[in-house]
């Protein structure tokens, strides 16, 4: 009796000691939906990008592009033909095996403008997806585009099993180290280890659960409290000495791609006039608002690009700070203290930090006699209202997604922005030689700053909060997912 006490206490203390496999993590908003091909809203691809979902490639620490579900890949002389050898012995979270036929299907209907996908621009060279045999694909290309292999890493480009594109939406399949498991709406999401995984080394984790908490200093009180175990993104970096100061608390910090954008729509008045548009950004401060809203964290930009992604140019001070020249533009477009110029700004309500910018520059607009209305609207309206709609005079958002600057490239995307000398320096970008394509990237980034056609503020910082134990979690990837395959408790 006394040697099987013993034992038993042995192995309470043992439990007691070992780490725990689940993790609760803090998100700000809900997303709309549950598949990244189907909404552009990165809530998606955080949560389920490489967790859940995976492509043929992704982009590792070091910001290489390597396989994922492809083992490898060629690319005939011409870069017209890219031919893709599959992993093999792979199956979906639903029990059915994965193979070209699936890639065949997802990669068809990503270049299908027609199909609700995403992005279809970003295959928009592909010209035929065909299998041969059961773990090859091959690309064709009606011309080179030196981003397809990045285009693929993108959470856009992941691969789901064929025929089950509509339930994608709310019970999402995928090949990746966690399940889903359930989605309470308004509450959480739930991941859950997928034993079926073809890297047995993987996850380390046994249950993920990703909370959703708006507010920016609940989500503090909860990582302090213990009940959420990382802040994932977004901390309010006047947080950041309650963080430091918290023995139990750690901080990670890098850079990011996010580019935290008031876009305007050009085609509407008033932004249809490049006066206008001029006249905001010399009214803009964005130095004060980096300093006196952020603590001194983050980097003023001047356009669709930011430190962290190669050939960036520093154009934060094409428009510096000049409130008389704002004056006298919106003098010259037909605006006076008598007619001042007026229009609605909408910001979406479950972020905060754009909340935050979007009226701290309506504050620095008003002292050159710029009325800006600002409304507070949903997330899911503003997808739908703003990005899909482009009913809207302006806005404030931050564009995660690396190296998008195509999206300049679309006249229908919602900045309603249409430059045939854009979308010619474009071409020259996608099918150059590096030497070109590098220098093309450059002159984009100049012709967006000239024209100005948003109001790029700054480089958000990626900023992480979590309870001293956790490992694993990495910061600066240019691929948008809280990526937790690796993470772990430390023992």
């Amino acid at each position: 009796m006394r040697y099987a006490l013993t034992a038993l206490l042995l192995l309470s203390a043992a439990r007691a000691q070992s780490a725990p496999d689940t993790l609760n993590v803090a998100i700000a908003a809900e997303p709309p939906l549950l598949d990244p091909t189907a909404s552009p809203s990165a809530e998606i691809a955080r949560v389920f990008n490489l967790n859940v979902m995976q492509g043929l490639l992704t982009v590792d620490a070091r910001g290489r592009i390597v396989p994922l579900l492809a083992t490898g890949y060629t690319v005939s002389p011409d870069g017209l033909t890219y031919t893709f050898r599959l992993r093999t012995g792979v199956r979906f979270h639903d029990g059915s095996a994965f193979d070209s036929a699936d890639v065949v299907a997802a990669l068809n209907r990503a270049r299908d403008p027609k199909s609700g996908h995403t992005h279809p621009e970003y295959y928009a060279q592909i010209k035929s997806v065909t299998a041969q045999g059961p773990a090859t694909v091959v690309l064709r290309l009606s011309r080179p585009d030196n981003d397809l292999l990045f285009n693929l890493a993108r959470s856009d480009s992941v691969i789901g099993p064929q025929g089950k594109e509509a339930a994608q939406k709310t019970n999402p399949v995928g090949t990746g180290p966690f399940r889903f498991s359930a989605w309470n709406r308004g509450t959480s999401i739930e991941l859950t280890r997928w034993t079926g995984y073809y890297d047995k080394t993987l996850p380390k984790l046994s249950k993920v659960t990703f909370r959703i908490i708006p507010d920016l200093n609940a989500q503090l009180a909860a990582l302090k409290a213990g009940d959420v175990d990382v802040i994932g993104y977004g901390v309010g970096p006047e947080n950041l000495p309650a963080i430091r100061a918290d023995p139990n608390l750690g901080l990670l910090i890098g850079g990011s791609t996010t580019k935290m954008t008031i876009g305007l729509n050009n085609s509407r008045a008033p932004f249809n006039d490049i006066r206008v548009r001029q006249a905001l950004a010399y009214a803009t401060n964005k130095p004060e608002i980096v300093q006196g809203l952020f603590f001194g964290q983050g980097t003023p930009i001047g356009s669709h690009r930011t430190p962290s992604e190669t050939n960036y140019v520093d154009l934060s001070r094409a428009y510096p700070y000049n409130p008389d020249k704002a004056r006298a533009l919106l003098r010259a477009a037909g605006y006076t203290d008598q007619k001042p110029l007026t229009f609605t700004f909408d910001l979406p309500a479950q972020y905060q930090n754009e909340v935050r910018i979007g009226q701290a520059v309506a504050a620095q607009w008003a002292k050159v006699g710029i009325r800006a209305q600002v409304r507070s609207i949903e997330f899911s309206t503003w997808l739908t209202k703003i990005y899909t709609n482009a009913d809207y005079q302006a806005t404030v958002i931050g564009h995660v997604e690396a190296n998008d600057i195509g999206i300049y490239n679309d006249p229908k995307y919602y900045f309603r922005y249409n430059s045939p000398r854009f979308q010619a320096t474009f071409r020259r970008y996608q099918s150059g030689t590096p030497a070109q394509a590098a220098q093309a990237m450059r002159d984009l980034q100049k012709i967006l700053s000239d024209d100005a056609v948003n109001n790029w503020v700054m480089e958000f910082p990626t900023i992480v909060a979590l309870r001293k134990g956790v490992q694993g979690w990495t910061v600066g990837s240019p691929i948008v997912s809280l990526d937790v395959t690796r993470v772990s408790w430390q023992r």
